[in-house]
């Protein structure tokens, strides 16, 4: 009896656990939070610039990828935009689909990324790309990019 009774304080709680199935509400609430935070992290690059809004919503150990060149963590992010400036290019992006886990703890997104410039002539010009960006809730709850 003692045995069943440690065997199914150990097994019992992991296999509800592991089992967990939010609602559609709720998944729906994780998906909102993920848009927010890309939708902030986007107004964030308007007003004050790349290296900021990249290191701002870079997590500790985040991760991006740029000409070919994997930089990781939020410092080195951030020290990447500054050393690699283009003053003559905004960037701008709205994810065009969300999805996160069943667990709620990662998420990602992606969609179109509209990079302008501005000729010598003034002429306005833009191209689009696509994004693709993971990220993962933090323990203070906020979302940070561990993938961009």
């Amino acid at each position: 009896m003692k045995k069943t009774v440690v065997f199914l304080s150990i097994i019992l709680p992991s296999f509800i656990c592991c089992n967990f199935n939010p609602s559609d509400k709720q998944l729906l609430e994780w998906k909102t939070e993920i848009a927010q935070t890309e939708k902030e992290f986007n107004d964030l690059a308007q007003k004050e610039g790349l290296a900021k809004a990249f290191e701002t919503y870079a997590a500790t150990n985040g991760v991006i990828n740029r000409r070919r060149k994997i930089i990781q963590g939020k410092k080195a992010i951030g020290q990447w935009y500054l050393e690699n400036p283009r003053p003559d290019q905004t960037l701008t992006w709205k994810p065009d689909f969300v999805d996160v886990s069943k667990s709620g703890d990662l998420g990602y997104t992606y969609g179109t990324a509209v990079f302008t410039t501005i000729d010598s002539a003034g002429t306005k010009k833009e191209r689009k790309g696509k994004f693709h960006t993971v990220w993962k809730r933090q323990p203070n709850g906020d979302w940070r990019f561990v993938w961009d």
